[in-house]
């Protein structure tokens, strides 16, 4: 159990934890939620003990390993694989060992330990988390400088996985993973045999991930069974019989008051009125439900339709090196009311497809006709950079409409959704949301008949998000959307178009169903080897096929089945000298003798992995000539 009592902590100044407390079942898959800003991050860095609290305490098993994700993405010359293997500090520092120790007594130990923490299915292990995050075989292997930052922070969350902490702590994980890759970590972090918290936004994943939500709100924590939707049904009651009971004391301290204001003058009565003071004094009073004010987002109306389609793209190749296009044989159009979420992995070209519509790349081949005066608004998170730093949104807003008065540029910053004391707050110093609305809002000032949304939400709270969900849905133009979240795809669009095979087509299912064809395209990569093809159409045609293939892999085959005869005695041998080893009386009657049997055990559990790399390479060279 991870208990968290009576803690107090400020950043810079600003109280964000009074005496907050919370008790955590062992085991237990946690969201951690709350408004941006509320100081969830900051509850994260007082469990690890980066910082200090003011007051209270956090009560943690002894021993208990703390994991959370790197703060900087990896960017060496190591492969990937590598990075994630040498996460397990205990693996690598026994592995080191291994190699040197000389003492009978230490080999066993290392070798007994190695053993129970499975050491030697590790790179199979950490080889399936990264491709759950969508690296494949090929990628394991590369270095990770020749990976951009997004993907590197991927490398940094499997490293954390792999290394499976006693209490794993991920802070947004989802900001820098695609739809299919937040797939998989929800069904990785159900899954999971400790304790998880989990500070996210995506409501899928807190319905899905997790069995209790932990509430940061008012600088208090309060504990909540259930997912996402739950915890909202159970704050939303307790809410209402908080106003209810509020209500009531205070019509009971009206009263109580109205007794003591009209009879503490009068002798008579001055007995009873002080004992009413005394039962007001003792009744105290019910706090009220403070609901924090989400400001809304608004894009503005489009002046003027135009009739479909407002794009029309014919056998279109788009791409960023002349003859190397990313997409080809693209034929599809956009109306004027379209909703449209583009799905499929990261490196797919759902953004090179976004920047065609938007006009910053042109055809490589085919054709592309477009409305005339059609007017297209983009927004794509690494545009936060475009900001300027030390200028205010009122500044940003005000280029823009230079010949405005300073009440409508105050109004038009207003309708971005940010607070009237962050007008005048410089760029740099907003909060990853407000630089998101201030971003979306500009893209989005001059009216746009098209509006393209690469990954809007990745700094917006859950309220914040359904903000997002209310503006698209009374915005009058049409919608191209590239999102992780699948709530907010569910709520905004009519139409899904797969980018995939380097190309878009559409996708008839609902998101289900593409649930349902990830999970399946996933189990399918696991029982057949990347690169098989497609089944032949007679299947006795199949049949002959496999035979000739057979025949001609039979030496390899049979290479393959002596190492496994050859792994299945060793594995005998290291259980049956694991078993002696355990026998306390052997170190005691015939020392040299267990010495002689650790060495042997090492020597075996060497050979062991040496037969096991050599059944993993001659298997993955069967199976490509297989599928081949």
């Amino acid at each position: 159990m991870i208990t968290i009592t009576d803690v107090s902590a400020r950043i810079a100044g600003r109280l964000l934890l009074d005496h907050a407390s919370v008790s955590l079942p062992a085991g237990a898959k946690v969201g951690l939620v709350g408004r941006n800003g509320a100081g969830k991050s900051t509850l994260f860095r007082v469990i690890t003990g980066d910082l200090a609290a003011e007051t209270g305490s956090v009560s943690i098993p002894r021993n208990a390993r703390i994991g959370q994700v790197a703060q900087e993405a990896p960017g060496t010359e190591q492969p990937l694989i590598e990075i994630v293997l040498a996460a397990d500090k205990e693996r690598a520092a026994l592995m080191r060992e291994a190699e040197t120790a000389t003492d009978p007594h230490r080999i066993a130990e290392i070798q007994t330990r190695l053993v129970d923490i499975d050491a030697h299915s590790a790179e199979a292990r950490a080889a399936s988390i990264l491709a759950g995050l969508g690296f494949d075989h090929e990628a394991q292997a590369r270095p990770a400088s020749s990976f951009s930052g997004g993907w590197r922070m991927r490398v940094a969350l499997a490293a954390v996985l792999f290394s499976q902490p006693d209490l794993l702590l991920l802070d947004e994980p989802t900001n820098y993973l695609d739809l299919e890759g937040t797939m998989w970590l929800e069904d990785y972090v159900r899954r999971y045999p400790y304790t998880v918290i989990i500070i996210s936004h995506d409501r899928d994943l807190l319905n899905n991930a997790v069995n209790a939500i932990v509430h940061l709100d008012q600088k208090k924590l309060t504990f909540y069974r259930g997912g996402y939707d739950q915890f909202e049904r159970q704050k939303a009651e307790a809410d209402e019989l908080q106003m209810k009971a509020r209500a009531k004391n205070e019509a009971a301290r009206k009263h109580l008051q109205s007794f003591i204001d009209r009879f503490k003058a009068k002798a008579s009565k001055a007995k009873q009125a002080q004992s009413r003071v005394k039962a007001l004094e003792r009744m105290g009073t019910v706090a009220a439900v403070i609901e924090d004010h989400v400001q809304p987002i608004t894009f503005p109306k489009p002046e003027k339709q135009p009739a479909s389609p407002i794009v029309a793209i014919s056998g279109g190749a788009v791409g960023y090196e002349p003859g190397r296009p990313i997409l080809k044989g693209i034929s599809l159009r956009i109306d004027n009311d379209d909703r449209i979420a583009l799905l499929g992995s990261n490196g797919n070209g759902k953004s090179t497809f976004a920047k065609l519509i938007a006009g910053r790349l042109s055809l490589q081949a085919g054709e592309m006709k477009q409305a005339p005066n059609l007017s297209v608004g983009f927004f794509a998170q690494h545009q936060l950079d475009d900001l300027i730093p030390n200028e205010t949104p009122v500044d940003h807003v005000r280029r823009l409409m230079p010949q405005a008065a300073e009440a409508q540029v105050r109004a038009r910053v207003a309708q971005m959704g940010l607070a009237t004391e962050k007008m005048a707050t410089a760029a740099k110093d907003l909060s990853g949301g407000e630089k998101a609305r201030l971003l979306m809002g500009l893209a989005a000032f001059h009216a746009p008949n098209l509006l393209i949304l690469d990954e809007p939400t990745n700094h917006l709270d859950i309220d914040s998000r359904r903000a997002l969900i209310e503006a698209l849905n009374d915005y009058e133009g049409a919608v191209i959307l590239i999102s992780h979240d699948r709530y907010l795809i569910e709520a905004t669009v009519d139409r899904l178009w797969l980018v995939n095979d380097g190309t878009v087509k559409p996708f008839e299912g609902d998101m289900e169903e593409y649930r349902d064809l990830i999970v399946a395209a996933g189990r399918k990569k696991e029982e057949r080897p990347q690169g098989s093809s497609d089944e032949p159409a007679n299947k006795a045609e199949q049949r002959k096929a496999n035979a000739e293939k057979r025949a001609s892999l039979a030496p390899l085959k049979k290479k393959i089945n002596e190492i496994e005869s050859l792994t299945a005695k060793l594995e005998r041998l290291i259980q049956q000298l694991d078993a002696e080893l355990a026998d306390p009386a052997l170190y005691e009657k015939a020392p040299a003798k267990a010495a002689e049997k650790a060495k042997q055990r090492g020597e075996t559990a060497a050979k062991l992995a040496s037969a096991e790399e050599q059944w993993l390479e001659l298997s993955a060279k069967y199976e490509e000539a297989m599928a081949g």
